[in-house]
């Protein structure tokens, strides 16, 4: 009898171009970024049966993009880490790039190892949408008042149960996350207010939902305090809105001791 191959775990970090993907996780009939990367895996590994999973840090939805996300796969053939890199990216389509692939060891996990996710939100506010920015922000034309925006945003420092902010079809089996940092800053040059928000794990739309609030207050739609009221009130008729996936970019997820910080 033929023994198991051995196998080898590898951790790849990629940015992808969310505009033309139905989100990362593999959904019949539907382009997605898992089973794009499966399909370029499968092809190096010559196509095994049971073919090879992919597994990235979380998921993402369709017009979320990624600057640094990560994934690990078990292949059973050795290749230097640059050879990996270049092999995966001579298959992959132009819209996800890899950037490193590190042999690891098999106790390294994409999605359970991560200790915090950074997150990168762009708002335009021209006038009017920018064609050439439509698939990569959000547009807010209205003033916003950054300062009002700051003193709101750090009320969702820390601990909190996050119900009001978390959108309907959500499968976590608790809505308690804690957010770590919020910035928000313009960027002159592009005409853009860009938010960034740090955490150890963030729920279905949360990000996306708490720009849309801050961007309210930001707007005199609502006053500073009411972060936390809505907070308090676990309802998610209280938030309202979502912003679009559009501006929604994952910036880096990070492993403290058990990998870098990519």
């Amino acid at each position: 009898m033929k023994g198991a191959a051995e196998m080898y775990r590898y951790k790849i970090t990629f940015a992808y171009d969310g505009a033309n993907f139905s989100g990362f996780q593999i959904q019949p009939h539907k382009r997605t970024v898992e089973q794009v990367l499966k399909n370029a895996v499968n092809k190096i590994a010559k196509h095994p049966d049971p073919p090879i999973s992919v597994i990235g840090s979380g998921r993402t939805d369709a017009g979320v993009h990624a600057l640094n996300q990560v994934a690990h796969f078990d292949i059973p053939y050795h290749l230097s880490n640059d050879s990996m890199r270049k092999a995966l990216n001579s298959i992959l389509p132009l819209d996800i790039l890899v950037k490193k692939a590190e042999l690891v060891d098999t106790s390294f996990h994409a999605r359970f190892s991560a200790h915090r996710k950074t997150y990168r939100y762009r708002v335009d506010q021209g006038e009017f949408v920018d064609p050439f920015k439509r698939n990569y922000t959000a547009h807010f034309k209205y003033p916003v008042d950054i300062d009002k925006m700051r003193a709101a945003a750090h009320d969702f420092i820390g601990e909190h149960d996050f119900t009001s902010f978390v959108a309907s079809g959500s499968q976590a089996k608790s809505n308690v996350r804690t957010v770590e940092k919020i910035t928000i800053n313009r960027d002159p040059a592009r005409n853009e207010v860009v938010f960034e928000f740090t955490g150890n794990g963030f729920l279905y739309n949360q990000i996306r939902i708490m720009v849309a609030f801050l961007l309210e207050v930001g707007s005199g739609q609502r006053p500073v305090s009411d972060v936390k009221r809505v907070l308090a009130a676990k309802d998610r008729t209280q938030a309202r809105m979502t912003a679009p996936a559009s501006g929604l970019y994952l910036v880096s997820v990070d492993y403290g001791s058990n990998g870098e910080n990519d």
